[in-house]
C-alpha cells in the first residue's frame, strides 16, 4: 500500500452561516430530527414512497457519524444518509434495499473501507445556496477523517423516462449526460462534485419511474489514500460498561398504595446504591394494588381498577428515576387508552424526566379473554444516554419479527418484562429471548414476578428467573448467561454489560447474523398504520381461556 503525502486536514466544522436573519447549520443527524426528515424526504419524493419514522431512525442509531442534516431557521431542509462497507459489497451488482438492509441503513460495517451513500435530498424552495455541496462536503470530510479509500453510490438519472428516444438504453443516455449533449440535474450534480461514474445499475430502485430503475454507480477516490488492494479495517476492542439490574419482584398483599411504593423504591434505591444504569420490573407489577381491594373483583373490573392508577404510577417513577439517577423499565401495567381500549403498557421513565412508553403488541389469548387486553400498534427503539433501547413484554419475545424491528433501529439492549404461571411458560420466553440474543446480537434482559397473590384473579401463582443474557460468542459469557437469579426468591440481580464488545461481534465475530441476512431473498415489511393514523386497523375478537402470561 502506497499513501500520497497528505495535508493536515483543518477540525471538522459545523458549518454556520447568516443569510439575512435566517441560519444555516450543518450537523449530524439525531433522533430529533426525525420526524422534520420524514417530511422532508415526502415533500422531496413526492413521486416515491417515503422513509417510515423507523427506518431513520435505524439511519441514525446506524452510524450517527454517517448521516447529516442540513438546518434553516431549525427546519430541516437537507439530509444525507451514509454508511461504511466492503470494497466487494459496494461494487457488486445489488439493488438499494439489499445494499440498506430494507432502509434502516444495517448493513453499515465498521469494518468497511469504502463510504457508501444511500440518501440525498435538499428541500426544492431552498435549492441555490448549496446545501447539496454543502452535505457532499461533510461526506468527503468523514472519509478522510477515517482513511477510507473513497465513496460510493448509485446515483439517479431522473430525466432518463423523458429522453429515452433520443439514446440507446441507459449506457448511451449516460455517455451523453457526460458528453453534456443531455441534461440530468443529478447526474450534472454529482459529476460536478468530483464522482465519476462507473457503471449502469440495473433494477437498482424499482419505485424510481423516471429513471426506470436504473442508476449510475458514482465513484469519488479518497486524493489521500492510494492502496493496490482492498484492505479490511480493524474494529478496537473498546469498552462501553453499561450496568443492568433485573427485579425479581415478590407479588405480595400489600395495605395500600404508599405500601406497594415502598417495595418499589427499595429496590430502586438498592440498584442505584449500585450504580446501576438500568433498573428493569416485571411485567404487570402493579398487580399488587389490586390486593387491597375490599371484595374480590372479576378479571374486567380488576384491569378497569388498575388502569385508573396509570398517572400516579407513570409520575412516581418518573420521580424515583430522576431522585436516584437510573433509568426505570417499570415492567407493565394495564392503561386504557384515548380509544377506550385496555393495552398492557411498559412506562420506561429516563433518568432525565422523559417517559416512554411501549405497548404489548402480542397479548395472550388469557389477556385477551379475560381482561380484554388488545395489542398496540407500533414498536420503536427508546433513546436513552446509553444508547437506543427496546422493551418486549414476555409474550412480544416469542415473536422474532419484532426484535429484528429493533435490532435494525439499533437496539443493543431489549428488556424482556415477563409474567409467567410455570415452569413451561417460564422457559418458552427464556428460550426464545436467548435466541433474539444471538439472532440479532443483542443483549437481552428477563426480569419476572414470583409468589402468590390469591385473592386476584387470574393471577393464582407465578414462576421466574429472571437474568442477562448474551450473544454466544468468544467476547460473552460462556454459556450466554452474563447473571441469572435463583429460581422463585425475590431478589436483585446485577451485571455489568459491554456494548462494544457487540459492534465487534457484529464486525468481526465468529458468525455475524446481521449483516449475513439474505437481503435479496426476504424482507420484513410493517404496515405503519400507526405513523399515519388515518389507516383503520382491524379488531380482534378474544379468544377463549389459557394459561396465564407470554409463557
Amino acid at each position: 500500500m502506497a499513501r500520497a503525502p497528505k495535508k493536515k486536514q483543518p477540525a471538522r466544522r459545523k458549518a454556520s452561516e447568516k443569510f439575512g436573519k435566517r441560519r444555516l447549520e450543518i450537523r449530524n443527524a439525531r433522533p430529533k430530527d426525525v420526524r422534520g426528515i420524514a417530511a422532508l424526504v415526502r415533500r422531496v419524493y413526492e413521486d416515491m414512497p417515503a422513509y417510515t419514522h423507523g427506518e431513520i431512525r435505524g439511519q441514525i442509531n446506524n452510524f450517527p457519524e454517517g448521516c447529516f442534516v442540513a438546518l434553516l431557521d431549525d427546519e430541516v431542509v437537507g439530509y444525507c444518509a451514509t454508511m461504511q462497507i466492503a470494497e466487494t459489497l459496494a461494487f457488486q451488482d445489488h439493488d438499494w434495499d439489499e445494499i440498506t438492509g430494507n432502509g434502516f441503513g444495517s448493513r453499515h460495517d465498521p469494518t468497511g473501507d469504502w463510504l457508501y451513500g444511500y440518501e440525498m435530498c435538499v428541500d426544492p424552495k431552498v435549492r441555490g445556496v448549496r446545501i447539496g455541496r454543502r452535505l457532499y462536503e461533510e461526506r468527503r470530510a468523514l472519509a478522510e477523517e477515517r482513511d477510507l479509500t473513497g465513496i460510493v453510490f448509485a446515483g439517479r438519472m431522473p430525466n432518463y423516462r423523458r429522453n429515452k428516444r433520443k439514446v440507446d438504453g441507459p449506457d448511451d443516455y449516460l455517455e451523453q449526460v457526460v458528453a453534456a449533449k443531455i441534461h440530468d440535474p443529478v447526474l450534472r450534480f454529482q459529476l460536478a462534485n468530483g464522482f465519476e461514474p462507473a457503471r449502469i445499475m440495473h433494477g437498482y430502485l424499482p419505485e424510481d419511474k423516471k429513471s426506470e430503475a436504473n442508476a449510475v454507480l458514482m465513484v469519488w477516490r479518497n486524493p489521500y489514500v492510494e492502496r493496490d488492494q482492498p484492505v479490511k479495517k480493524r474494529l478496537p476492542r473498546g469498552v462501553e460498561a453499561v450496568r443492568v439490574a433485573t427485579c425479581q419482584l415478590q407479588a405480595r398483599a400489600v395495605a395500600d398504595y404508599a405500601e406497594f411504593h415502598r417495595a418499589v423504591e427499595y429496590f430502586v434505591d438498592v440498584a442505584s446504591d449500585y450504580e446501576s444504569d438500568f433498573i428493569v420490573f416485571p411485567e404487570l407489577f402493579t398487580l399488587q394494588l389490586l390486593s387491597f381491594e375490599e371484595k374480590q373483583l372479576s378479571p374486567v373490573e380488576a384491569i378497569e381498577r388498575l388502569s385508573e392508577y396509570t398517572p400516579r404510577i407513570k409520575a412516581d417513577i418518573s420521580d424515583m428515576a430522576m431522585r436516584y439517577n437510573i433509568n426505570i423499565v417499570a415492567g407493565s401495567h394495564p392503561t386504557r387508552m384515548e380509544d377506550g381500549d385496555i393495552h398492557n403498557v411498559a412506562y420506561v421513565c429516563l433518568r432525565d424526566g422523559s417517559v416512554h412508553e411501549q405497548e404489548k403488541i402480542h397479548p395472550t389469548p388469557n389477556e385477551r379473554y379475560w381482561w380484554n387486553i388488545r395489542g398496540g400498534d407500533s414498536i420503536d427503539v427508546i433513546p436513552t444516554d446509553v444508547g437506543p433501547i427496546g422493551v418486549l413484554i414476555c409474550y412480544d419475545s416469542e415473536f422474532p419479527e419484532l426484535a429484528r424491528r429493533l435490532a435494525d433501529e439499533g437496539a443493543r439492549i431489549i428488556f424482556v418484562p415477563f409474567c409467567t404461571d410455570s415452569r413451561q411458560g417460564y422457559l418458552r420466553v427464556r428460550y426464545c429471548a436467548q435466541a433474539r440474543a444471538i439472532e440479532n446480537q443483542c443483549f437481552v434482559v428477563l426480569s419476572g414476578n414470583v409468589g402468590n397473590l390469591p385473592n386476584v384473579g387470574n393471577v393464582d401463582i407465578q414462576y421466574a428467573q429472571s437474568c442477562i443474557l448474551t450473544p454466544c460468542d468468544f467476547p460473552f459469557a460462556r454459556d450466554g448467561v452474563a447473571a441469572e437469579a435463583s429460581e422463585n426468591v425475590e431478589t436483585l440481580t446485577i451485571s455489568d454489560i459491554n456494548l462494544a464488545d457487540l459492534s465487534w461481534a457484529r464486525a468481526e465475530g465468529t458468525v455475524r447474523n446481521l449483516a449475513d441476512r439474505r437481503f435479496d431473498l426476504y424482507r420484513i415489511e410493517w404496515d405503519e398504520a400507526g405513523e399515519h393514523p388515518g389507516k383503520p386497523r382491524p379488531r380482534r375478537e378474544p379468544l377463549g381461556p389459557s394459561t396465564v402470561g407470554g409463557g
